[in-house]
């Protein structure tokens, strides 16, 4: 090498050190496991998405782009054909091929998985050649390419030789490497992990694709307290955090040194309850159970003051709904979006119709670092039900220990979100609303609510082609849904992302945030 190269070399280093940056997040909880399979959420799944990588991935605008596949096409209603991205590798240096995919979509559907509900509508996945794959659904699914943006490819060699062959089960509290070390084809490698402390991860600069931002090392820190939260915002500590709690809003705008971005989430917030089980868990209510009664289901919705929740609870940043997925989803529906008013006195009459006229006691779960003033929510609903004479036994608790719970159905009564990852009111209907089978139907459906039609219209739904007549069914099945009291929506929260004026970044409606896109400028 000449002296030229080596100066040249020299100011090339010298030049990106000086771009080079680290970014110090903070959230209000941690990200559960590094297992890309693990758990359904959004914060495990984007911040496991800077490490791994789906075959189809999002653009800025939502739209589908190609990932880990460059191009797919359907060869029959049923088949689709994936080629592959030639010339990516692992961060372990192996070669990513068709073995990998065949083996991921099977660790997915895998007892212990999170992912069932995106593999349970494919009947097989076929290597065609090194990098092409087909895939088979049971029956024509032409919303398969967006199914596929949350289920992450991970290298088969690299879990055989580290005992990862299954996902981790947070219901059963099983772990494997997978849950501390990772090993995928993102823009960044896990560099440490320190569960509910910090984790640390940097950049892949083998990386197939350019990375827009600077980006080269992401320090993630947990913090549950609001107040510590703001004030590591505020002294410097962190660069970017979210959520910044509602009620610290102005006063982060204010300090003129930090950006406070705000916009519609796709996510719904809704409560559930055990429709299945012929008692009750946890309830003073002994040898049946309430909630298989619409007319109580009904009276707790109807004793709901959502108005009040928006705004005292959200601080009116939370739009009230009636259904289960929101404006922007595919399939939303404006005009059937009207709840049934706020009655205590009408559920009162309810709970005295269905043989409850003095109320009763119930167990209710809920999360108090997942969701948006989460605990505060399910604080208010307490109160609206003590009104008609309903006490709840409230449990909240931090999503490490409230998630295994509800998944394994250890609950009578629960707060949960859902953000569709298809954007389609499909992804709701399949994973919400269904009757719960061991394919993966359902899964999220932590109630067992089940109506053999609307399980019918969601096939339907899944598989029509023509947009007129699946709109339709969509219609049908919401108003059974409806009609049945299955859940009781409560609003889509607000998204609020608090940052450093010298930070760059962009804000997704499904409230992922993707590192390689963040940039950070100049002094802190």
């Amino acid at each position: 090498m000449t002296l030229k190269h080596l100066v040249c070399g020299a100011a090339w280093l010298t030049c990106w050190v000086a771009q080079a940056a680290t970014l110090r997040v903070a959230d209000a909880g941690d990200v559960q496991s590094m297992d890309p399979h693990s758990l359904n959420e959004t914060l495990q799944l984007g911040f496991t998405g800077s490490i791994y990588e789906p075959l189809v991935g999002r653009n800025k605008d939502m739209s589908l782009a190609p990932l880990l596949a460059t191009r797919w096409t359907q060869t029959s209603p049923t088949v689709w054909r994936f080629e592959l991205r030639k010339g990516v590798t692992f961060h372990d240096g192996t070669p990513f091929t068709a073995t990998d995919v065949l083996f991921s979509f099977k660790r997915g559907a895998a007892d212990g998985s999170d992912m069932k509900g995106y593999t349970s509508p494919i009947k097989d996945v076929r290597q065609v050649d090194s990098h092409t794959v087909d895939i088979e659904t049971n029956a024509p699914f032409p919303i398969l390419p967006d199914t596929l943006t949350s289920l992450y490819m991970m290298s088969k060699k690299w879990c055989e030789e580290n005992k990862a062959e299954r996902p981790v089960d947070r219901r059963k509290g099983v772990e494997n490497t997978a849950s501390f070390k990772s090993n995928g084809t993102g823009p960044y490698r896990l560099k440490e992990r320190q569960p509910s402390t910090r984790t640390v991860i940097v950049r892949n600069f083998n990386y197939w694709n350019k990375v827009e931002g600077n980006v080269d090392e992401v320090v993630f820190t947990p913090i549950g307290n609001d107040a510590t939260r703001v004030a590591a915002l505020l002294s410097g500590e962190v660069d970017v955090l979210q959520p910044v709690p509602l009620q610290d809003v102005e006063r982060v705008k204010a300090s003129g040194k930090f950006t406070v971005l705000q916009g519609p989430e796709l996510r719904t917030i809704f409560l559930g309850m055990d429709q299945k089980r012929d008692e009750l868990l946890f309830s003073s209510v002994k040898g049946k159970n309430p909630f298989k009664d619409k007319r109580v289901r009904q009276a707790f919705y109807q004793a709901i003051d959502v108005e009040a929740i928006k705004s005292r609870v959200m601080r009116n940043a939370a739009t009230p709904t009636a259904e289960m997925i929101g404006p922007g989803v595919r399939g939303f529906q404006p005009d059937m979006n009207k709840r049934l008013p706020h009655d205590p006195e009408a559920s009162k009459k309810l709970l005295a119709e269905a043989g409850y006229p003095n109320g009763f006691e119930v167990g209710m779960n809920c999360p108090n670092d997942r969701y948006v003033n989460d605990g505060q929510i399910c604080q208010a609903v307490a109160a609206n039900l003590a009104r008609i004479g309903v006490k709840v036994n409230l449990q909240t608790e931090t999503k490490v220990s409230y998630f295994p719970k509800i998944l394994r159905r250890d609950t009578s009564f629960y707060l949960l979100g859902w953000t569709p990852s298809t954007n389609d009111a499909h992804d709701a209907m399949y994973n919400l609303m269904s009757t719960p089978t061991d394919k993966g139907q359902g899964q999220f459906n932590l109630g067992s609510y089940s109506n053999p039609k609307f399980d019918e219209l969601a096939l339907k739904v899944q598989t029509e082609t023509d947009d007129k007549r699946r709109n339709e069914a969509i219609r049908e099945a919401f108003k059974v849904h409806a009609d049945d009291i299955g859940h009781i929506p409560l609003h889509q929260q607000a998204l609020a992302w608090g940052f450093g004026k010298h930070v760059s970044l962009v804000q997704l409606p499904d409230n992922r945030m993707f590192f390689k896109w963040i940039t950070v400028n100049g002094a802190r």
